[in-house]
């Protein structure tokens, strides 16, 4: 029989959906899942969206361009801008998700063996976006002590080698929600500078924050126009993560001409995703400001709850709607399954995603656990609960 590929065998699982299986038999067994695995809102998606595609009349459906549509980009630069973000039409090509911006950052700036320093824990899926270009990730360790800050630059510095192409950070931060303050992001900036590197920023979380923090993006940082790169996505801002529409945005004339080419490559986003999302641009400010609330308050109480339980050890986001949870246990795989498979409080358990898989480091983050808050209040207090009474059951 033919063999897969290294490329293939070296391909991480989620850590977000590898447990599905275990979760579809708890569900058979007529179990009441919670799914604090996944960042899956349940906030509704702007109508202005969906009555965008309900209203759209065609005979044939076309491809747009391959940077997408340039109504869509125009209005974009004009939300941007309104945004405090000083970015034209030309810099933005339109993507399929987040995820595809960021396959073509990596592939328009890193070669095979080329590294990438990424503080972790981070996004999963950075792990498979690397492996699939061939890009070697190294990793500079933050800790739940300091809440996730970005560690010192000097640790960055040490791990610099010729090889050494980019920064990749998410802002606010997947799986920690820990927000980067302008002093780190200017801390980055002058470090890509001396050291001629890219600063990739991962920032679909730039709307969710809270306590009076305000988000800082890297293209407000005067002098790394050449350096900078943005990832985005309507995803979690418009609650359309079934959308796969983002955006990969730069200032640098020559990044944005090689990501041309891969966008060129896989023709054009989808078309009727890029009409919902041109007209997710209409949704009134109040929207958000209802869904910063909502957010907020999951939050407190999750974080409330949490607190109550003996052992547990957890770190208040700043942003976006995830938190780590250090548990009092060894194997947070084991307990994650275990929850799904074997355990049940009156016919209700709990789904949670094992921090481990957004470690690259080896046996790091084997005790902790990534909680998305993107259920309403009652189930979070319910869920976590759950998890205080499983604790008791697993550690016998």
């Amino acid at each position: 029989m033919p063999k897969i590929s290294e490329k293939g065998q070296q391909m991480p699982e989620s850590p977000i959906s590898k447990l599905v299986p275990y979760a579809d038999i708890a569900k058979k067994k007529g179990h009441k899942v919670y799914h604090l695995n996944i960042g899956q809102p349940d906030i509704k998606t702007p109508k202005v969206a969906l009555d965008a595609v309900k209203n759209a009349n065609f005979e044939v459906l076309e491809y747009s361009h391959s940077a997408g549509f340039e109504s869509y980009r125009k209005k974009l630069s004009n939300y941007y801008k309104n945004q405090n973000l000083p970015i034209e039409t030309e810099n933005i090509i339109i993507t399929t998700g987040g995820s595809e911006a960021l396959l073509f950052a990596l592939g328009s700036t890193m070669d095979v063996d080329d590294e990438i320093i990424i503080p972790e824990p981070f996004y999963a899926n950075y792990n498979g976006y690397t492996v699939a270009s061939g890009v070697k990730v190294v990793p500079v360790i933050s800790s739940i002590e300091t809440g996730f800050a970005l560690p010192p630059i000097e640790d960055f510095e040490k791990l610099i080698t010729p090889k050494t192409k980019a920064i990749l950070i998410c802002n606010p931060g997947n799986p920690t929600g820990y927000l980067y303050s302008e002093v780190e992001i200017n801390q980055l900036a002058q470090m890509v500078i001396k050291h001629d590197l890219f600063l990739i920023a991962d920032e679909v979380y730039r709307e969710f924050t809270y306590d009076g923090f305000k988000h800082f993006s890297v293209m407000n940082v005067a002098g790394i126009e050449n350096h900078a790169i943005l990832i985005d996505s309507v995803s979690k801002r418009f609650s359309m993560c079934g959308a796969r529409i983002g955006c990969i945005v730069s200032k640098n004339s020559e990044v944005m001409s090689a990501a041309m080419k891969f966008a060129q490559a896989r023709l054009s986003p989808p078309t009727y995703a890029q009409i919902a999302s041109e007209a997710a641009l209409d949704t009134p400010q109040s929207y958000f400001d209802d869904v910063i609330v909502e957010y907020k308050e999951r939050r407190d109480v999750l974080i409330a709850e949490l607190l109550k339980i003996d052992g547990v050890q957890v770190a208040t986001p700043k942003g976006a709607f995830y938190c780590i949870a250090k548990l009092p246990i060894e194997n947070a795989n084991d307990f994650a399954q275990w929850l799904l498979e074997t355990y049940d409080l009156n016919g209700e358990t709990v789904m949670v995603a094992p921090a481990e898989g957004f470690y690259s480091t080896p046996n790091m983050g084997l005790d902790e656990v990534r909680i998305a808050y993107v259920l309403k209040k009652e189930d979070l207090i319910r869920s976590v609960q759950i998890i205080k009474e499983a604790l008791k059951v697993y550690k016998k």
